[in-house]
């Protein structure tokens, strides 16, 4: 089954009436952790990181300092640690970078994150 389709079944899951787990989906270099808020994705630094999250493609391109550039839907936005930024209708917030990793959250709103 492809990592799209493992997301989608895990928000379908989310949209239950009664569902209360996460679901954590594993692709290629990264780890995606969803909720009712949205997604936070770990994205490993020094591959190529991607992941579909909230029916976007996502893939980690740069780091520079604490600015991270990130691709969001064919779109590349560059968003500094703590703060948010909208691509595709998806708000992004970076979290956290280290060397070895970048901690962003998708949600469908600035204020969900």
């Amino acid at each position: 089954m492809s990592v799209r389709r493992l997301i989608v079944l895990c928000l379908l899951t989310l949209l239950a009436p009664f569902a209360v787990a996460a679901c954590t989906i594993e692709g290629s270099g990264a780890k995606s952790e969803c909720d009712t808020s949205g997604c936070t994705v770990t994205f490993n630094r020094g591959v190529n990181a991607k992941v579909s999250v909230l029916g976007v493609d996502a893939e980690l391109v740069a780091v520079d300092g604490n600015q991270t550039t990130l691709k969001v839907g064919g779109q590349e936005v560059t968003v500094p640690v703590g703060h948010s930024q909208s691509a595709e209708g998806i708000a992004i917030t970076v979290q956290d970078v280290t060397d070895e990793k970048v901690v962003v959250k998708f949600s469908t709103g600035l204020n969900g994150g």
